[in-house]
């Protein structure tokens, strides 16, 4: 089987599970292949799956029957975003929601050609000059050794190696302006090798806050085992994480408020992160 068609077969299996049919027309529309050749994927899906559709005459296309079992792993979130954002349609076809959708609106909105330079600074590993605004300094201008790319679930970051404070530091790419892509690669003290933040993974241990009546229903949600959540991230990121799930991060979990569902029990576990002053809680405790 060919990569593009084990494509097509994904295709089909991601219709059934999630959208509930699937016809030739989705199949041409989506590939640009003829309807023959959308025929023969369908044929085939059927040789793997045979219990998986039947066909509807009165609605022109496959439905998944009641033993449906997908052929392919699909992830919930990838589903999702997929579903969201319209990414079954082709290159040159206009993206849209498969399904109504209200998305988060996004305030910030970083400069295609700043995005450019930054990730083939990364890909090529080179360093970047840049126009960097920050609250604390202003406008200054700098040299980074971009390595990572980090969406905190607002806005979308850089982590790199900052020449002119000689440490690592994370860059919001929307305050990034004029950037330059030097001819010159990273000293190797400015690998990702050495950054601490980025390579320490910090287990995190959340269980339902206190405060909040019905527990069983914030375990349920999250999936929690034994009431608790177990989550590993970078500490670079760690911050990050706890302040866009709302994590009570108090030792006597103080904080009031709906928004707060979670709290972390093993605060101990933050001990070094650098990122923890936008934690909820945690600064006003230390």
């Amino acid at each position: 089987m060919t990569t593009a068609q084990d494509e097509r077969l994904r295709f089909i299996d991601f219709r059934l599970m999630f959208l509930g049919d699937v016809s030739r027309q989705d199949l041409t529309d989506r590939f640009g292949i003829s309807e023959p050749a959308a025929t023969r994927d369908l044929t085939q899906y059927r040789e793997q799956r045979p219990e998986n559709l039947e066909y509807s005459h009165a609605e022109r296309s496959y439905l998944p029957s009641e033993s449906f079992s997908p052929l392919y792993a699909h992830e919930s979130a990838d589903a999702l975003a997929t579903i969201a954002h319209g990414h079954l349609a082709l290159p040159r076809q206009e993206k849209k929601p498969l399904l109504r959708c209200d998305l988060p609106i996004q305030l910030d909105r970083p400069d295609p050609r700043v995005v450019a330079v930054i990730t083939k600074a990364i890909n090529r590993r080179h360093i970047i000059s840049i126009d960097y605004r920050s609250h604390s300094s202003g406008e200054t201008r700098r040299q980074i050794a971009p390595f990572a790319l980090v969406d905190n679930g607002l806005r979308w970051h850089i982590r790199a190696f900052d020449r002119r404070r000689n440490r690592f530091s994370d860059f919001v790419i929307a305050r990034i302006s004029n950037p330059e892509l030097e001819n010159s690669i990273p000293l190797s003290q400015e690998h990702w090798e050495y950054d601490i933040q980025w390579n320490r993974i910090v287990e995190l241990e959340l269980v339902p806050h206190p405060k909040r009546p019905h527990a069983e229903t914030t375990a349920f949600e999250y999936g929690m085992e034994d009431g608790v959540l177990r989550s590993r991230v970078r500490a670079a990121a760690a911050g990050y994480f706890l302040r866009r799930w709302n994590v009570d991060c108090s030792p006597d979990h103080r904080l009031e408020g709906n928004e707060y569902q979670l709290w972390l029990r093993n605060r101990e576990t933050l001990y070094g992160v650098e990122t923890l002053e936008i934690a909820p809680g945690y600064a006003s405790a230390a």
